[in-house]
C-alpha cells in the first residue's frame, strides 16, 4: 500500500475480491487515511469513468488532493482499461490505485501489458483448504491446524469430502442448505459464461462452450487433444484453442505443461487441464454435493493436490509440470526448481507402509532427484528409494512439499 504502483487484484468472478477491498478500506480508514470506493457494477459511478478528467474531478471532491487510496472495483468493465489506468498514474496523482476485476481478458491481458513497470498484480483464487477448515473450526485452531488434523483424522476426512464436493467460492461455504447451495453455484456458473464468456467472445449461443467444459470436467487431469475436442464438439481446432484459451484467462481452469528433458521419449505436445474451483468443477457434470460417492474420485483428488501445489508455487521461480512418456510411464507432479526435480505423486488412499509405482521408479532412475513426495490420505512417514527420500505426505500437509523451494 505504501508503493506508488497501481495494486491489481484479479481473480475469479465472485471469489471475494470486492468484499477485500472493502475489508482494507475499512482498515484504511480506521487509520485515518483518505480512501474513495467506485465501482463500473454501479450505475452511479459509472458516468465519472468517461474521461480521465471527470474522473478526477470525482476523487477531488471526495478527499481532495492530498495523499488518499482510490478503489476502484470491475475495471474490466472499462473500454481500454489499461490505457486509462496507465494515464492516471502517469499523472504523477497524490493517489494509490487498488483495482480490481473479474478475471477478463481485458484485465488479465490488455491491463497486464499496458501497465508493464506501473502496477503489482495479486491473483486471488476463491477458498483454499486451509482456509475453509480454519473457517469450520470456527478460527479455533488457527495456529495449530496441523496438530489439529493429526489428532482427529475423522473430522479431517469429513472436511476433506465437504471441500472436495461443495468448493471454495465463499457464497457457496456460507450457504447453509443444499438447494441454497445449488442456486449459489448455477448463479455463478450462468453469471461466469453470459456475463464474461459470452461477452468477450461476442456469442449469443453457449451451447459448445457449455459442452467444452463439460467434457474438461469430465476429464480434469487427463491430456487434452484439440483435434479430439473439435470432433466432438463440432468446432474447429482453431475455435477450441481460443476457447481453451479465455477459459483459462478467466480463471476457470489451468493448464498444466509436461516437462521434458528426453524429446524423443516424453510427451511434449498435449498439455493437462485442471479446474481452478472444483464445485464449479462438480456442478458442469452434474456431480455438485455428490463428487465423492460411488465412483473413484482419485482425478477430483489429485485436481485438490494441484491447487494447492499451485497456489504454493505460482509466486517463486520454480515451475510446476508433469511428466508422461511415450512408454505411458508417469508423475502427476514435477516441480522444477533452480537446482533441484521434485517428483510429486498422489493416491486417494491411506497408504500403511512405502510404496511407489513402477513410472515413479522410472522418473527416479532417469532424474535420480534428491527427494519425492507422495501425497496420500493417511499419516507422515519416509523411505528411501534409489538414494532419494520419499517422503509420504497427508494431504492437509502438502506445504511441506515446497518447504524450501525457491
Amino acid at each position: 500500500m505504501k508503493q506508488k504502483e497501481i495494486s491489481l487484484v484479479v481473480g475469479p468472478r465472485q471469489a471475494g475480491k470486492t468484499t477485500l477491498m472493502r475489508l482494507l478500506q475499512e482498515d484504511l480508514n480506521k487509520a485515518g487515511e483518505k480512501t474513495l470506493f467506485l465501482s463500473l457494477d454501479t450505475e452511479t459511478d459509472r458516468p465519472f469513468f468517461q474521461s480521465q478528467p471527470s474522473l478526477l474531478k470525482k476523487i477531488e471532491l471526495e478527499v481532495g488532493r492530498g495523499p488518499a487510496v482510490v478503489f476502484i472495483d470491475e475495471i474490466q468493465r472499462k473500454e481500454n482499461a489499461g490505457i486509462f489506468l496507465k494515464g492516471l498514474y502517469d499523472m504523477n496523482l497524490p493517489y494509490k490505485f487498488v483495482v480490481s476485476g473479474s478475471g477478463s481478458v481485458e484485465l488479465k491481458e490488455r491491463v497486464h501489458e499496458s501497465l508493464v513497470g506501473r502496477k503489482r498484480l495479486f491473483e486471488m483464487s476463491t477458498v483454499s483448504f486451509g482456509e475453509f477448515i480454519d473457517f469450520r473450526l470456527d478460527y479455533k485452531y488457527s495456529d495449530k491446524l496441523m496438530t489439529f488434523l493429526v489428532l482427529h483424522p475423522e473430522k479431517g476426512r469429513e472436511l476433506l469430502n465437504e471441500y472436495l464436493n461443495f468448493g471454495g467460492y465463499p457464497r457457496v461455504i456460507l450457504a447453509e442448505t443444499m438447494e441454497e447451495k445449488r442456486l449459489v453455484i448455477a448463479e455463478i456458473f450462468q453469471s461466469y459464461l453470459e456475463k464474461d464468456i459470452a461477452y468477450l467472445l461476442g456469442i449469443q449461443k453457449t451451447d459448445s462452450l457449455i459442452g467444452l467444459v463439460k467434457i474438461l470436467a469430465s476429464q480434469a487431469g487427463g491430456l487434452v487433444n484439440s483435434r479430439e475436442l473439435s470432433v466432438t464438439l463440432g468446432l474447429s481446432v482453431q475455435k477450441v484453442k481460443d476457447y481453451l484459451w479465455y477459459l483459462e484467462k478467466t480463471f476457470v481452469i489451468r493448464r498444466l505443461t509436461p516437462y521434458h528433458k528426453n524429446l524423443r521419449k516424453e510427451l511434449t505436445k498435449m498439455g493437462v487441464i485442471y479446474f481452478v474451483d472444483l464445485g464449479m468443477k462438480n456442478y458442469a457434470i452434474g456431480q455438485f454435493g455428490v463428487a465423492t460417492r460411488g465412483a473413484p474420485q482419485g482425478l477430483l483428488f489429485e485436481n485438490f493436490v494441484f491447487n494447492n501445489l499451485h497456489e504454493r508455487v505460482q509466486n517463486k521461480v520454480s515451475r510446476l509440470h508433469f511428466w508422461r512418456t511415450q512408454d505411458k510411464a508417469e508423475v502427476d507432479f514435477v516441480i522444477s526448481a533452480p537446482d533441484e526435480l521434485i517428483p510429486v505423486e498422489v493416491k486417494y488412499q491411506t497408504l500403511e507402509r512405502p510404496k511407489i509405482t513402477r513410472s515413479y521408479r522410472s522418473f527416479l532412475a532417469n532424474y535420480q532427484p534428491k527427494r519425492g513426495y507422495i501425497v496420500h490420505l493417511g499419516k507422515s512417514f519416509e523411505a528411501e528409494f534409489d538414494k532419494a527420500k520419499i517422503s509420504f505426505v497427508p494431504y492437509f500437509k502438502i506445504g511441506d512439499i515446497v518447504e524450501g523451494v525457491s
